[in-house]
């Protein structure tokens, strides 16, 4: 038995305080390359009220749908980004998955790859969710890496539908089905 589902190797995950969170948010949509990777849209610059709004609506939203969550790491107890489960399909037991690790000097240290482990268990010991998907820029590479690490397969493309830097992106569709999870975590 696992003492704290929210614990990991290198981060645990806290509950989003949208009076804390929401300037850190705003901050970390002022670099476009972390923007970028996160979402299709244009980058667009978000005063913190704006991204305290935004955090309340969808802490508010109805049917239980979604739950996010704040990485802080173990080591300095720093916060440095959000993982959350979107779109919860509870007859279906599906959900979407989402990361973002917004200071850059936090990237490539296995903290996305361990805040997904966590996400992972999460979603399927303690929900009981059946399968997890995702959805990632195929210029993203880094964390293509960190999802396989986790046992994510990818099940499809869609060709071209990214347009960055007047260059055409897929974007890449993977998931998680709790069985082959259970089966990782055995290895």
């Amino acid at each position: 038995m696992i003492d704290d589902v929210y614990r990991g190797e290198k981060v645990r995950l806290v509950a989003i305080d949208p009076q804390k969170d929401a300037q850190r948010f705003a901050s970390w949509g002022r670099d476009s390359e972390y923007a970028r990777l996160l979402d299709s849209d244009p980058v667009r610059i978000w005063s913190a009220g704006q991204a305290k709004e935004w955090i309340e609506k969808q802490q508010k939203a109805d049917g239980f749908e979604g739950i996010e969550f704040m990485i802080r790491t173990l080591d300095g107890d720093k916060t440095i980004g959000f993982v959350g489960l979107d779109g919860i399909s509870w007859h279906n037991g599906n959900s979407w998955v989402g990361i973002g690790i917004g200071d850059r000097q936090n990237w490539g240290k296995g903290y996305g790859t361990d805040a997904m482990r966590i996400i992972a268990r999460y979603a399927f010991e303690e929900l009981g969710l059946h399968r997890l998907t995702l959805n990632v820029f195929a210029y993203n590479t880094r964390a293509i890496r960190a999802y396989e690490k986790n046992g994510y397969v990818v099940e499809g493309r869609a060709a071209e539908v990214i347009h960055r830097e007047g260059k055409r992106w897929d974007m890449v569709y993977m998931g998680l089905l709790r069985e082959d999870w259970v089966n990782q975590m055995r290895e």
